[in-house]
């Protein structure tokens, strides 16, 4: 791909992310998505693989279901009261439908089946913005019609992707779908507080999105696409597999890491509600997910390869490291300190 043709897709992202975030009516949001997701397509099928290709296809056609449902949802909303402003969701079938759609569109259970395929077959950087900026203008449509949601269902479909986020990524060898459940279950954590705390999802979504930053663009750095390569980068990055390490704990949410803080104030905010069964449930199911994390940070510090590789040697390869992973790595590991001031900024 050509630099004009990234810096085209990358504008166009900005682009749709900025309409869908700033726009208060139903059309202009529709809009916005539309733009992202034409604008990703490119970046998904640059490869020219059959396995891209077939990843494009099927980011393509959900999408395009997602968006056309959103828009349906905002047509149905104003034939019955009027009003095509996003906060002006009152209508039931209409609240379900959205529900429905941002649903797809983030990748939420049951409606989680596309994204560990397409994460799979784009390259780690599309992969890395398919998990975090894309994910943003849905959020966003979310945290504006929170009000209106149905609190049981989206309480459901939370608990379901934290149980199968964990679940199916116990079995994973490759590294970008173990990302790709590691999203579901982030979302489920985001989605479950989003009506009784929403300030509490933004917070819990900058800080996963500073955190799958920090891991991409480390894997990025190693060209580490599965398990065994993973076990292998110490020899050729030593200090690059333990800062990987540290961030894959942090994402699990192991105190005292920074990924310890939006897990803590959910759970917290929870209890506050009364709703001590289900702080309970998805702490309980963490465990799932903090399993395979523990296996990524154990194979990328401590075990060997099973077998003498017949490549040329690991050391004596160099990979240019990426600027700006010694900053990501220190805010992805020690942010905890500085909780009361983030708080206070959300």
């Amino acid at each position: 791909m050509t630099p004009l043709a990234k810096l085209i897709s990358a504008s166009s992202i900005l682009l749709g992310t900025t309409i869908t975030i700033t726009s208060s009516h139903w059309m202009a949001a529709w809009i916005g998505l539309e733009i992202n997701t034409l604008s990703i397509i490119p970046l998904i099928s640059k490869s020219h693989h059959p396995r891209a290709i077939e990843a494009t296809t099927k980011y393509f056609l959900v999408q395009a279901a997602a968006s056309t449902l959103l828009l349906f949802s905002g047509m149905t909303n104003a034939w019955c009261t009027g009003q095509w402003d996003i906060t002006q969701l009152s209508y039931p079938p209409s609240c379900l439908l959205l529900t429905a759609a941002i649903a797809i569109k983030l990748g939420l259970t049951p409606f989680h089946f596309w994204f560990p395929e397409v994460l799979q077959g784009s390259s780690l950087i599309t992969a890395l913005l398919l998990s975090t900026v894309m994910k943003l203008p849905p959020t966003t449509i979310l945290l504006i019609t929170s009000h209106s949601l149905n609190p049981t269902l989206l309480a459901s479909m939370s608990i379901m992707s934290i149980a199968l986020g964990g679940w199916m990524g116990l079995n994973q060898t490759q590294t970008r779908k173990i990302m790709a459940f590691s999203s579901i279950s982030h979302i489920g954590w985001m989605t479950i507080i989003i009506i009784y705390n929403p300030k509490l999802t933004l917070l819990a979504f900058y800080i996963y999105t500073l955190m799958t930053v920090s891991i991409f663009l480390t894997m990025n750095t190693t060209n580490t696409l599965n398990l065994p390569t993973l076990m292998a980068s110490w020899t050729k990055t030593p200090m690059l597999s333990t800062t990987l390490m540290l961030t894959l704990l942090s994402l699990a949410g192991l105190p005292p890491l920074t990924g310890f803080l939006p897990k803590w104030l959910i759970i917290q905010e929870l209890i506050k509600q009364e709703l001590t069964t289900m702080a309970t449930t998805i702490s309980l199911l963490s465990l799932l997910s903090l399993f395979f994390y523990l296996r990524l940070a154990y194979c990328s510090t401590i075990t060997l390869p099973p077998n003498p590789s017949n490549k040329m040697k690991q050391w004596s390869t160099k990979n240019p490291t990426n600027s700006l992973i010694p900053m990501l790595t220190p805010l992805s590991t020690s942010l905890l300190p500085l909780a009361p001031m983030m708080l206070t900024i959300t």
